[in-house]
């Protein structure tokens, strides 16, 4: 996902200085990186001049030149940054002022304590490394930063006594104050560093949650479209293999069903209605495919074409078939919300051998082929109105369940006389179909 900095383009100097130097092309921790590390060095920047400006008004007179030599050396540092690029450099170099200008303040103003454990701001070297530098990375800037305040340490414990006998040019109660001070501000700073990183890497981990849920959905609708196309098993072996899928089956059912005089009805509607009229019907004879267990394999204009057997292994896909025949054409006979038009159908059924597989690399299909699709395609086509007809292995295998009409022979071309079984529906269901 592109964050909102990612619009930034800091083209020019003032522009690298006010976005903390940041490029279009950072990664998110680089960018909370630059961020972290301008805000300390402003934090930092601005406290000198309060601390200068407290300890004047509190009345011990000092020299200037150091704050003001730490100044310049932060600010140049940082502008030489926003002007150079380059980022590895300044973090090391502000991470080393960050940790030498405090011990530098301390030795030119005595010990610990009349200097109000200055030293203390050194820990922002450290902290800094974690935050813009890396955990690991960290671990030699922290040693630097104790080994400085032991030898600082040691040195005053045994220079303290020669320190203390002179006058003292600081007062005890400004000395509290600032030990207060710098105790409370470099507590504040590091807080507000360690907030501002977890809470930026807890937004940089939402988006990626948020991300990951989006890429979850895009899968889902993939699979979802993937299966809507294709049998469940070969949508697994198409995404998991770059193979061509073609399979044989040696019993498979085959139904198709054709809406009769759909050109002449359709001639008389707009195309939307065409359409709202056959997507009416159709998605009602998917949810039967569904409900009986059976596959979908495609739409042909006004044709619709249904398979049992690619999946299972037992032969009740020939009776859910016959069942699903019974439903479609019951289902335009009495539902005319479905059926406003009030058309009739024609369905030939085959049961045989076939040939499947995806055909393509774009805009695939699922297709079957071989003589049973044939048989199947033309004695709908030389079907009556209403009519369910089926080939005489589909009537072997259904005649002890279902009641059919006196078998017809019918001419199919490229085939010759062939016998065809118009199907009534289930024993005892009482749905005798005049013939």
């Amino acid at each position: 996902m592109t964050s909102p900095e990612s619009s930034i383009a800091p083209s020019g100097f003032y522009d690298r200085l006010r976005n903390a130097g940041i490029e279009p092309d950072d990664s998110e921790e680089t960018r909370l990186n630059k961020s972290l590390l301008m805000l300390a060095t402003g934090l930092i920047s601005v406290t000198i001049m309060i601390w200068v400006t407290i300890y004047s008004i509190l009345g011990p007179s000092f020299s200037t030149t150091l704050p003001f030599a730490f100044q310049l050396l932060l600010a140049g540092n940082m502008l030489f940054y926003i002007k150079s690029r380059n980022f590895d450099f300044f973090r090391i170099s502000q991470l080393g002022l960050f940790l030498f200008l405090p011990f530098v303040a301390h030795w030119a103003g005595g010990t610990i304590i009349s200097t109000s454990g200055v030293l203390l701001w050194a820990l922002l070297a450290p902290v800094g490394a974690i935050l813009c530098v890396g955990v690991n990375q960290s671990i030699g800037w922290f040693i630097a930063w104790v080994t400085l305040t032991a030898l600082s340490g040691f040195v005053d414990y045994y220079l303290a006594d020669s320190v203390m006998s002179k006058a003292a040019n600081v007062p005890v109660r400004t000395t509290i104050v600032f030990f207060t001070l710098n105790f409370i501000s470099i507590s504040a700073i590091i807080y507000l560093l360690l907030r501002m990183s977890i809470a930026e890497k807890r937004k940089a981990q939402d988006r990626l949650e948020e991300a990951h849920q989006q890429v979850q959905l895009e899968q889902e609708r993939s699979e979802k479209l993937l299966l809507n196309i294709l049998p469940g098993p070969v949508a697994e072996r198409l995404k998991h293999s770059n193979q061509t899928i073609a399979d044989g089956f040696s019993d498979v059912t085959v139904m198709f069903a054709d809406i009769v005089n759909f050109t002449q009805v359709a001639a008389a509607m707009s195309p939307s209605q065409v359409f709202a009229m056959l997507n009416r019907i159709f998605s009602a004879f998917d949810e039967l495919a569904e409900q009986y267990g059976l596959e979908k394999i495609k739409t042909i204009g006004d044709a619709y074409m249904v398979a049992g057997g690619l999946n299972e292994d037992s032969l009740e896909y020939s009776a859910a078939i016959a069942d699903m025949a019974v439903a479609m054409r019951d289902l335009l006979r009495r539902d005319f919300a479905v059926n406003a038009s009030q058309l009739e159908i024609r369905i030939g059924i085959g049961t045989g051998p076939i040939v499947a597989g995806v055909l393509g690399k774009k805009k695939f299909i699922y297709d079957l082929w071989g003589d049973t699709v044939n048989i199947a395609s033309r004695i709908t086509a030389e079907g009556v109105p209403g009519m369910i007809q089926c080939d005489t292995t589909t009537y072997h295998r259904l005649a002890a369940s279902f009641d059919f009409h006196e078998p017809q022979a019918i001419y199919l071309k490229g085939k010759g006389n062939m016998t065809v079984y118009r199907l009534i529906g289930r024993k005892g269901a009482g749905d005798i179909e005049a013939g």
